[in-house]
């Protein structure tokens, strides 16, 4: 399919004009016009640029890609490389940030809810990223966790009592923990997101809501991968998920 075919598939698909960002979503970086090979993952890193390059991608599609508000906007050192890498092979980077975290069904959040068996009833924070719900069937925090290490691959950091009883649920991918005062407002047993930060201790222990920091990659490689698997069976391009290492 041609570029621009897939840019506005995507666009259509994701809304991001519905939201305020970070980042530019879309395309990032202009390639060659014809997109047979995508290559999938969580963040634009030089380990994934380097596997796309090697698969001859012709597009590389993530959830974190390039030119955050804020940053240094020179391109030297690392951006530099990344952007060589792209440019001297031809290969499109198309990026979706918080569109991706937000999609009802292909989204981080709804693949969470999807893998970990929970029913969303619900939205909150900021442009209703994150989700509210509850387990389909209640059970203790200390099974919960053990449920979302198996399902994640990865041990969360739990804080909270092991045999508190967890029916309502909150949760939000990736760096969310700025939404748990939120979720406590709104009843949760539990919220799960991808980081904590030292005051999050303090308000899980006061209130004795639960808190469980799963991973921010952890938490985030499901809606990529997702809209890769739907990229291939719409289009039938190939569309290849890329899981680069990362313990945060």
């Amino acid at each position: 399919m041609k570029r621009e075919e897939l840019v506005d598939y995507l666009d259509g698909l994701l809304v991001p004009g519905k939201f305020k960002d970070y980042c530019p979503n879309g395309l990032q970086v202009e390639g060659r016009g014809d997109i047979l090979r995508v290559v999938a993952g969580v963040t634009a890193s030089q380990a994934l640029l380097d596997v796309a390059v090697a698969r001859n991608a012709d597009a590389i599609l993530v959830h974190h890609g390039y030119f955050w508000k804020g940053e240094d906007g020179r391109i030297t050192g690392i951006r530099r490389q990344r952007l060589a890498s792209l440019l001297a092979n031809d290969i499109n980077l198309l990026a979706y940030h918080l569109p991706l975290d937000a999609h009802p069904e292909l989204g981080n959040n709804a693949q969470l809810a999807q893998r970990l068996g929970w029913v969303a009833d619900g939205r909150f924070g900021e442009q209703d990223i994150a989700w509210l719900g509850r387990l389909t069937t209640p059970c203790s925090l200390a099974a919960l966790s053990a449920d979302v290490e198996h399902v994640l691959g990865r041990t969360p950091l739990v804080i909270g009592e092991a045999e508190r009883a967890i029916r309502r649920i909150g949760w939000c991918s990736g760096g969310a923990q700025g939404y748990f005062e939120q979720a406590i407002a709104l009843g949760v047993d539990a919220y799960l997101s991808g980081e904590i930060s030292e005051q999050t201790v303090h308000l899980a222990r006061e209130s004795g809501v639960a808190y469980i920091a799963a991973g921010h990659h952890a938490t985030e490689r499901y809606g990529v991968q997702a809209l890769a698997g739907h990229l291939a069976q719409q289009f039938g391009i190939a569309c290849e998920f890329v899981d680069v290492d990362n313990p945060v």
